[in-house]
């Protein structure tokens, strides 16, 4: 296992992927000639095998949804990392960061290389850039008055906000919701965390708006 530093990024073991490329190699320019002679050990889906890593994101970037995410980062929450890897999992536009720019890359396990990933300082530039693109703002997070996420259809355009692990959204980033939408629970605990909630909200998305997805 490789492991970098500071920002982790952590490569699969080595038995997972696929070995060299047995016999001629294929002429199409999106083959990385590395990876045809090494091995491609990346997670990455059977279509991508041997791809460059360009390669990859010119394709996602053919099909990506018309949504995008973003999440508050004033306490280097862990939960970004998830976030992101979610955000690949069911091809958001982009992933917004919201605060500090450093975060923990471990729990995206490399899926940012994919990703088109944006920095904003505030609330503000984000709702900013957010109003410029002709995007609503739709906030996830467990407030009073918050319509419940099972009972609504998310806009087809859209940013998906969330909040920090434990204080949740921000009071700034309340404001700057179009709408709130919480997630129906039913144990003891307050909350989720933004990693899970990610998940959630992103796949009540493609469930409403998203044809099925190629197969691998």
């Amino acid at each position: 296992m490789r492991v970098m530093s500071e920002d982790v990024q952590v490569e699969p073991e080595v038995g997972v992927g696929v070995g060299p490329w047995a016999g001629p190699w294929p002429e199409d320019p999106r083959y990385d000639p590395e990876l045809l002679a090494a091995g491609d050990r990346r997670n990455v889906v059977d279509r991508y095998r041997y791809w460059r890593l360009d390669a990859i994101v010119a394709d996602l970037d053919s099909r990506r949804h018309d949504f995008h995410v973003a999440i508050e980062n004033w306490q280097h929450d862990l939960n970004i990392g998830t976030v992101v890897r979610n955000a690949n999992a069911f091809m958001a536009a982009g992933v917004h960061i919201v605060g500090r720019r450093r975060w923990n890359r471990r729990g995206a396990m490399v899926t940012d290389r994919y990703q088109h990933v944006r920095y904003h300082e505030s609330i503000t530039d984000l709702l900013v850039w957010a109003h410029g693109a002709k995007l609503p703002v739709v906030g996830i997070d467990n407030l009073p008055g918050a319509s419940p996420l099972e009972s609504v259809v998310l806009p087809y355009r859209c940013v998906l906000l969330f909040g920090q692990e434990g204080p949740g959204l921000s009071d700034a980033a309340r404001q700057a919701c179009d709408h709130v939408y919480s997630i129906a629970q039913y144990g003891s605990t307050r909350s989720i965390n933004a990693g899970v909630a990610s998940g959630i909200a992103m796949h009540a998305w493609v469930r409403a708006h998203a044809v099925p997805p190629p197969s691998s």
